[in-house]
């Protein structure tokens, strides 16, 4: 859609209204998150939105794919050069998420990981987000099931799927067999010759895995700069990615 006073092209998400009350409480959920989060340029932009009787119509900022659809283009591991500054982009809009507003995104999946064409990365969709209080999610709402590791793992599940090109648990037909796997086996690594090593954000024991903070500085010590992948960057990478 092209916003005529600008001449802008920008998104439209459109929610349908319903008389199902958890429905409704997702949709007052990202409203609330989106606009709250306009000072972090790694949250997806909300310009405003309009209500109907029947729907809700947020207006945001275009962006160009996701990582789900880039991964599926690939067909194959997205290259560690982009895959890093990606999760950097990710673990920051946590945080902020997290330290700005007592709000945790469980959901966190490469569809809801936006790439736009200038290599901007931002989350989305905030509709079963928790708020915490005392530190713990106030509601257990969870996400997708199949990135239930992303709640028992930390905050870089998906981005093993992404080193890899393939989804850690295989040959599973069900939900519960995904679940299944996610309580009881190992958390899924980065093998030879990936390259990546030990990942600690994926240490099973919550207590022992790292803070947003800590995942933010590199193994030499160096706070990881802001996240800017330049046009430039990602087409030398990922050539298909404007075409």
């Amino acid at each position: 859609m092209r916003f005529r006073k600008t001449g802008h092209v920008i998104a439209v998400k459109q929610m349908r209204r319903s008389g199902n009350r958890e429905e409704n409480k997702r949709i007052l959920m990202d409203l609330d998150v989106v606009l709250k989060s306009h000072d972090c340029p790694y949250i997806v932009q909300c310009f405003g939105t309009f209500i109907t009787n029947t729907d809700v119509f947020i207006a945001m900022e275009l962006m160009g794919t996701c990582a789900e659809k880039l991964k599926k283009r690939i067909q194959g591991p997205i290259p560690e050069r982009i895959l890093g500054k990606m999760t950097v982009a990710i673990v920051k809009a946590l945080f902020y998420l997290k330290e700005k507003h007592g709000v945790i995104h469980r959901d966190v999946k490469p569809s809801n990981i936006l790439l736009d064409e200038r290599g901007q990365v931002k989350l989305c969709d905030f509709g079963i987000s928790g708020r915490l209080v005392d530190s713990k999610a106030k509601t257990r709402s969870a996400g997708c099931a199949a990135y239930m590791a992303v709640s028992t793992h930390g905050s870089v599940s998906p981005q093993v799927e992404l080193a890899t090109g393939q989804f850690p648990y295989q040959n599973c037909k069900t939900d519960f067999e995904v679940l299944t796997k996610v309580l009881q086996e190992d958390p899924p690594l980065l093998h030879p010759p990936s390259g990546w090593g030990h990942v600690p954000g994926l240490t099973k024991d919550h207590r022992k895995r790292p803070k947003y903070n800590k995942l933010l500085v590199s193994p030499r010590g160096h706070v990881c700069p802001p996240l800017q992948l330049s046009l430039s960057h990602v087409q030398h990478h990922l050539p298909f990615f404007t075409r």
